[in-house]
């Protein structure tokens, strides 16, 4: 508030000193001239060089509180929002694309830009017009009811400007925004549309969207100037009214020539604020637009920033109750009464066939979606009363999508605690398997990645992400398809390093490698967002990969197909049939797994694992 007084105090002295032009005008063509005194046009020439002067310092000093005030805004929303974006649930931030996001903070540049431009200026001057319009009445009051005519007619354009000029930006905006989506994914995708060429088949689409844009562009652009050349005539017409009149009040002794160039002049100050606010008002409706999105991205709920209550470091023991998730009301749920319940240690496995609720469930594990019903406890807590912040320092998660940022190989290990000393970065890269080819690199843990980690290998990329996972020593380690990107002595090798971690941490894995599951201590399958099958991996390995492992049968005979040879194998004799086997009867064994719902999702999991392995042979 003391900041906006001094703003309107110096507009008021900058305004004041703005009638000593006029006065000083209508001083030489009354006095001066009908006078002939030489003397008097010395002492109001001197008495302007001060007037000129004291407005440039006050005009200086205005600016710069203002560009003051416009910065601290700046700043104050920028954390602001940043803060707000940090704490809004995966689910809203996922509701909107990137372009929406980007906008906002483009938003805050607006806010910032209005505060410290010329529409700050217009708004602080405005308020003068009427004290102008006052004193035209004083010194001409047969001019005055020519702007008294006039000014409303300035206030129905400006309004009529500022309704229409607001739907031509707010479609603008809609394609502006769907352009820069298609380009940020193109830039992301870059490497697929050179490899395949298919800026060939981009190229419409983009073409398609630029030039709504520009349509849209042209008809903001053309409906602006449409308005402010209307009060550019308006500002016309007014000069030829006040002429018009003042030489018939002239002519009639009621008004002197001075008076009506006087007058010609302060209308000018009057009518100048008004004749912005109808070339401006696109900046004043991006404005308010701008807040208003500001405001409602602010009022979205926000994840817990407070924790009810206080626990420390927590075993790893991992509860789910009859947890449901959607991520569109109405529709059929991703995740579907899941109950499972995880025991510190040892390696839990998931797996099912793509869209049967894995990743789903690994982000309702670590809070990053909230159920629809149920909940999720960690050592016996539910974890909806802890923040992010505490969750994410308990849980370490490696995406199926690796994710790096631009900077450094430490950097990038870091990221989750900047404040970890070299001793826990390098324990975690040795526990992840990276210690040895980073330093293997021209400079070690210091190497530039490049933008998004594209100087490495995704092999690389992905156990950088699981050293950064590991960083705090979280006692709970979620993996999502964490050997996707690695050749098979890398996943040997991440086996190993997941058995070792693993005596110390509950390790939760989505994954179809058999090399993997070999070291699991317990499976989950899932189907359509169900548990199909439950227990220990011993148990549900040979129920998944036993029937998918069997040799197909062909021809009329049943007899099973020879497997092709492989270059390198000693090649096997034809070998003479074989009596075929009595079967024994089946001894029963006591209940150690969860039955599955029916066969049916055994053998749609079995075919789906079989498939995923036989991809990552191919690749190997």
């Amino acid at each position: 508030m003391p900041i906006f007084r001094e703003v309107v105090a110096m507009s008021a002295f900058v305004n004041l000193l703005a009638l000593a032009v006029p006065v000083f005008t209508m001083q030489v063509y009354n006095r001066v001239i009908a006078g002939n005194s030489i003397s008097t046009l010395q002492g109001l020439v001197v008495g302007m060089g001060l007037v000129v002067i004291f407005d440039y310092v006050l005009r200086m000093a205005r600016s710069r509180v203002m560009q003051t005030v416009a910065l601290r805004v700046d700043v104050m929303v920028g954390r602001r929002l940043f803060e707000k974006v940090m704490s809004l649930p995966m689910q809203t931030l996922e509701f909107h694309d990137g372009s929406h996001w980007n906008g906002l903070f483009r938003d805050v540049d607006t806010v910032r830009n209005t505060l410290s431009g010329a529409s700050a200026v217009l708004i602080a001057d405005l308020p003068f017009a009427i004290f102008f319009l006052g004193l035209i009445f004083v010194i001409a009051a047969p001019l005055a009811w020519v702007l008294l005519v006039i000014v409303p007619m300035f206030m129905f354009v400006a309004w009529r400007s500022g309704k229409t000029i607001a739907e031509a930006n707010r479609d603008e905006r809609t394609t502006s925004s769907s352009r820069d989506t298609l380009i940020a994914e193109m830039i992301s995708g870059r490497t697929t549309i050179k490899s395949l060429a298919l800026d060939v088949a981009m190229r419409p689409i983009w073409e398609e969207k630029h030039a709504d844009n520009i349509e849209r562009s042209i008809i903001r652009g053309g409906t602006s100037d449409r308005f402010s050349n209307l009060g550019a005539s308006l500002t016309m017409l007014t000069s030829i009214l006040l002429t018009t009149v003042g030489a018939v009040e002239i002519i009639n002794q009621n008004l002197t020539i001075g008076d009506l160039v006087a007058t010609n002049m302060r209308s000018g100050r009057l009518l100048g604020p008004l004749n912005q606010l109808v070339g401006q008002w696109r900046g004043f409706t991006g404005f308010i637009q701008a807040v208003d999105r500001l405001g409602e991205t602010f009022n979205l709920p926000s994840e817990r920033t407070v924790s009810e209550v206080s626990m420390e470091r927590p075993n790893g023991e991992i509860s789910i109750e009859s947890v449901s998730f959607s991520y569109v009301q109405g529709t059929a749920p991703v995740v579907n009464s899941v109950d499972l319940k995880i025991n510190v240690g040892g390696i839990q496995a998931l797996v099912g066939r793509n869209g049967s609720g894995k990743s789903t469930l690994l982000k309702l594990i670590q809070g990053l979606y909230t159920p629809s019903s149920g909940r999720v406890l960690l050592d016996g807590a539910d974890i909806s009363q802890f923040t992010r912040s505490e969750l994410a320092g308990w849980m370490g998660y490696v995406p199926q999508d690796t994710v790096l940022f631009a900077g450094t190989v430490r950097d990038n290990i870091a990221k989750r605690r900047p404040d970890a000393s070299d001793a826990e970065i390098l324990t975690a890269s040795e526990e992840a398997g990276v210690h040895r080819f980073i330093i293997d690199m021209p400079d070690g843990y210091a190497t530039e990645i490049g933008e998004a980690g594209q100087r490495l290998s995704g092999g690389q990329r992905q156990r950088i992400a699981i050293a950064r996972a590991l960083v705090g020593d979280p006692p709970v380690l979620l993996l999502d398809e964490p050997s996707s990107s690695l050749d098979r002595q890398a996943e040997q090798e991440l086996r190993k390093t997941l058995v070792e971690i693993s005596k110390e941490r509950t390790i939760i894995i989505v994954t179809h490698s058999p090399i993997l599951l070999a070291a699991c201590t317990q499976l989950v399958a899932l189907d359509r967002g169900k548990v199909a099958l439950s227990g220990p991996a011993k148990d549900i390995l040979p129920k998944l990969f036993g029937a998918a492992s069997r040799p197909k049968l062909s021809g009329a005979a049943g007899q099973p197909q020879q497997q092709a040879r492989r270059p390198g194998h000693p090649q096997q004799a034809a070998s003479r049939p074989r009596p075929p086997q009595q079967q024994q009867p089946a001894k029963p064994k006591p209940e150690q797994s969860q039955e599955p719902q029916d066969n049916s999702s055994i053998q749609i999991v079995s075919a789906d694992m079989k498939e995923d392995q036989s991809d990552k042979e191919e690749k190997t």
